[in-house]
């Protein structure tokens, strides 16, 4: 664990219209406090995108032929930084807009909370955790509700 501020250089583009979408300054406070006490230094993207781009990244990148609401592409990835290069970049997040807003409206919670959650989670991916088994998912889940909690943000798992 670090201690002290993070020095966070986040880079916020928006490839569709802002109206209705989190400001800025919100996704740097959620990165900000995922990545308190975990890391000191980092430089990571937050790309918003419509179903169209969020779809065609997946299936690139994942195989998966729809869109989805959060892409994590840590910097070490294979197709990462070049050898020996040694940057504090954490690496990319692509967040699909409508996919974020009509999962909110069907597990009715707050819009602004949902991407909290998902900003959230896509950088305890680019920090390395995952939910591949039962016993990742559930420490990676406790750690989101910890994180969550600091921001005002009820527990995401909640069933109602």
């Amino acid at each position: 664990m670090t201690k002290g501020p993070v020095r966070l250089d986040v880079a916020i583009n928006y490839a569709l219209p802002r109206k209705g979408l989190p400001a800025a300054a919100s996704f740097r406070k959620w990165v900000a406090a995922a990545l308190e006490g975990r890391i000191r230094e980092a430089d990571l993207a937050i790309r918003l995108v419509d179903s169209k781009e969020g779809r065609s990244l997946n299936r690139h990148y994942r195989g998966r032929d729809y869109a989805t609401n959060v892409l994590s592409f840590p910097a070490d990835m294979p197709e990462g930084l070049p050898e020996g290069v040694k940057l504090p970049l954490l690496g990319d997040l692509v967040i699909c807009a409508p996919v974020v807003a009509r999962e909110a409206r069907e597990q009715k919670k707050a819009l602004n909370h949902h991407y909290a959650h998902l900003t959230v989670h896509g950088v305890l991916h680019l920090l390395g955790w995952d939910h591949e088994d039962e016993r990742e998912a559930e420490c990676m889940e406790q750690l989101e509700r910890e994180i969550l909690a600091t921001l005002g943000v009820a527990d995401p798992y909640l069933e109602d």
